[in-house]
């Protein structure tokens, strides 16, 4: 079974930092697009950060020079550094991944649980 699973979420002072990381498990071939969405409260969800496996990277405006967002294809996994977080950037954070599964025939998105990361001022 293909999961994603992510750590490192947690509260934190205006300008702080906090590291997000995320694993693939399961049966996977190889993975694609990966990175990280974020929905605060009575806010629809929205996309953070992608990285694609040729290290394009696409980052919403809101945390350019702020965030980076970098993955290990070799582990699976995609990380996202977040400094001089702002209150704004309190979320739930998801992991999403576009992955390889059935021997490499098959592309599927997947998502994972998320990670509460609260900025308190």
């Amino acid at each position: 079974q293909v999961q994603l699973v992510e750590s490192g979420g947690g509260l934190v002072q205006v300008g702080g930092s906090l590291r997000l990381s995320c694993a693939a498990s399961g049966s996977i071939f190889s993975t694609n697009i990966m990175g990280w969405y974020r929905q605060a409260p009575g806010k629809e969800r929205e996309l953070v950060a992608s990285i694609d496996r040729s290290g394009t990277i696409n980052l919403a405006d809101s945390v350019k020079g702020r965030f980076t967002i970098s993955r290990d294809d070799a582990r699976n996994t995609v990380s996202l550094q977040m400094n001089s977080l702002r209150p704004e950037d309190t979320g739930v954070y998801y992991c999403n991944a576009d992955l390889y599964v059935a021997g490499g025939t098959l592309l599927k998105n997947y998502w994972g649980q998320g990670t509460q990361v609260t900025v308190s001022s």
